[in-house]
């Protein structure tokens, strides 16, 4: 039937079908952009877990030895219609046992009970998605989902929604053109109909997104996503619904592969709360949005000793610990030096200790007198750095004592002590009382004998 549509400057003459007559789900050949974004959603949705409420199919206790996973005998076709018009993806899906299926537009999965959509699935394994009046909101990508206990597969067809301008019906092109112009968004000036336009837009949507975050203040946080659409979408983000600007502590970046990131460094108590991340181009929006809780910085406090080094004698082959204690937080790193000598490294016979207490020790196992000097032990930490110093005797034992005087037994072993842990034990208390020379005073700092 021929149909004459009078506008305010020209007129346009077009053959148009009545609806009985016409085919409604036009197909059309997808570029290779849009091959490549199907390709990108099948692959997430094959990895990603489903909501199952609705689901008939249950699995029990099934013996998988005999079962096929699901495969296509017909696959989902790409469609091309104008709004307001039905169209209905149609698929066969088989496999043993019968294969759950799950439908999803621009990966988010479609609710079996929605209005908008009906669902159905025959015997024969054909399954269909039918809206009854399409509008642009259904302009996207519509994936099968079909999985049993021996795998997953998927198939997506295309769906494109042409508008209707205020003229009527644009005119179609023969046998769904590949070249056919797709009308103006709504959003553009109606005139100019002649100017070339671009053919396909694709809402936004995020095929990486993070999730809430926990930083500690000073640090570095980044925020990473990445976004397909076409026209290529816009990205903008915003803290509690305020816009952030970039500064010399918010960077906004775009890598190569496609990579959006927000960096934040050093993050502050002002940076936590709500970050919402919005996609828009002329399809359409979408957007994600998380949590960032910025823990408090821990305080820091320079080292301080609590007991310091004390000057110590001892004689000629025995045992000798020298110990001290400090605080600071963080707990400091301990370095030990005698006269301007470091000591790096512990030894079986001088080895340096500390706990989480605070407790330091440098212990000697049998002190000669090359050991006699000054010691002296630092704290350091982010906060500050602390020193303490203390003077080791080392006394030859006198050999012209009465038989009487001397020690019952021989000189304890350095391994008597090896058990000696760090705990701040005085090493004295570890002496039988036999065995401590009695004609020595180490705290006198002299050798004393009854012949003198």
């Amino acid at each position: 039937m021929a149909r004459r549509l009078l506008g305010a400057d020209s007129a346009t003459v077009f053959n148009m079908q009545e609806p009985e007559e016409e085919t409604p789900n036009q197909e059309y050949k997808v570029s290779s952009c849009e091959q490549r974004l199907i390709s990108e959603i099948e692959y997430r949705l094959e990895r990603s877990p489903v909501d199952e409420s609705g689901e008939e199919v249950q699995y029990g206790d099934l013996p998988v030895e005999n079962g096929v996973a699901p495969f296509f005998e017909m696959k989902l076709k790409h469609y091309k219609i104008f709004e307001g018009m039905p169209v209905t993806f149609s698929c066969r899906v088989a496999g043993t046992p019968k294969p759950k299926i799950y439908w999803f537009k621009d990966g988010k999965q479609i609710s079996p009970k929605s209005d908008h959509y009906t669902i159905q699935r025959d015997l024969n394994g054909t399954c269909s998605l039918h809206t009854t009046a399409s509008t642009l909101d259904d302009d996207g990508n519509y994936t099968i989902l079909a999985a049993n206990p021996q795998g997953r597969i998927s198939c997506t067809g295309r769906l494109m929604v042409q508008a209707v301008n205020q003229r009527g019906r644009s005119p179609r092109s023969p046998s769904g053109h590949p070249h056919a112009r797709r009308p103006r968004s709504r959003s553009r000036d109606s005139g100019d109909e002649n100017e070339p336009i671009q053919e396909r837009f694709f809402r936004p949507h995020f095929l990486q997104a993070p999730g809430d975050l926990t930083v500690q203040e000073g640090k570095l946080c980044r925020m990473d996503c990445k976004v397909s659409g076409l026209p290529t979408p816009d990205l903008s983000w915003q803290l509690d619904g305020k816009p952030i600007r970039p500064d010399s502590a918010h960077k906004m970046l775009v890598r190569e592969n496609g990579v959006h990131s927000l960096i934040i460094e050093p993050v502050t108590s002002r940076d936590a709360g709500i970050y919402t991340c919005i996609a828009t181009n002329r399809a359409g929006q979408n957007s994600f949005s998380l949590e960032l809780v910025v823990a408090a910085k821990e305080a820091h406090k320079p080292p301080v000793f609590i007991e310091k080094l004390q000057n110590t004698g001892v004689a000629d082959g025995y045992p000798v610990r020298l110990e001290c204690r400090v605080s600071g937080v963080p707990p400091p790193q301990i370095f030990w030096k005698k006269e301007n000598e470091s000591l790096t490294h512990s030894t079986d016979r001088v080895s340096m200790h500390q706990d989480h207490h605070g407790y330091i020790c440098l212990l000697i196992q049998g002190a000669t007198k090359e050991d006699a000097g000054w010691y002296t032990v630092s704290a350091k930490n982010e906060a500050g750095i602390v020193s303490c110093t203390a003077r080791l005797d080392v006394y030859t034992q006198w050999h012209h004592q009465p038989q009487s005087t001397k020690p019952k037994k021989v000189r304890p072993s350095a391994s008597r002590y090896a058990a000696l842990s760090d705990q701040g034990l005085d090493i004295k208390a570890a002496f039988q009382p036999e065995a401590n020379p009695s004609h020595l005073t180490l705290n006198a700092g002299l050798v004393e004998s009854e012949d003198l």
